[in-house]
């Protein structure tokens, strides 16, 4: 019997919707298990960055998240995507089951995918010291400060760290996070 791979996404509110729906939707197409986990049961919500305004007015669905981060169990994952959008991330740097979560799955060598300003996390959980990222441009220098190699490409693949910096990046996001996983 083969065993399916399972992959985590944390969220909160605030998160880029496109960040989120775009690769866990690749990863179902591809037969992957995707859970989504939340600090709590309610139902959160995205938003939609217009680089034409430069505003972020949320989404049109909230998502209800299948688990919460109290009830997950990092080892039973393959693997964990953060989309980014500003609130999401610098949401959850500030709670710490997020950011034990973070550091478990990376520990275990597992990849860890972050897109725009998801990145924000892999600092909080001192990740990217002496590894090559990239992220959102107004986070870069974050990056820069906490011992990173920034790099402006679309995807940068450092062990089991993905980055990606914005959501017309999401097809190379998808096709590393998919790569890692084969």
């Amino acid at each position: 019997m083969t065993r399916t791979t399972r992959v985590l996404m944390l969220a909160t509110n605030g998160f880029e919707e496109a960040e989120l729906v775009q690769p866990r939707q690749a990863l179902l197409d591809a037969g992957h298990t995707v859970t989504l986990a939340a600090p709590d049961a309610r139902p959160i919500r995205g938003v939609n960055y217009d680089p034409a305004t430069g505003t972020s007015p949320p989404a049109a669905e909230a998502l209800t998240p299948d688990t919460t981060f109290d009830a997950v169990d990092p080892a039973a994952f393959d693997a964990l995507v953060l989309p980014g959008g500003v609130t999401n991330p610098d949401t959850l740097r500030m709670v710490p089951r997020a950011i034990e979560i973070i550091r478990a799955v990376a520990a275990a060598g597992k990849p860890v995918a972050s897109i725009c300003h998801g990145p924000w996390l892999l600092i909080e959980a001192d990740l990217v010291r002496g590894r090559r990222t990239t992220g959102w441009y107004t986070i870069r220098t974050d990056l820069r400060n906490a011992g990173s190699e920034v790099v402006d490409a679309e995807v940068v693949v450092d062990g089991n760290l993905i980055t990606s910096r914005m959501p017309s990046d999401i097809p190379a996001f998808n096709r590393a996070i998919l790569g890692a996983l084969r």
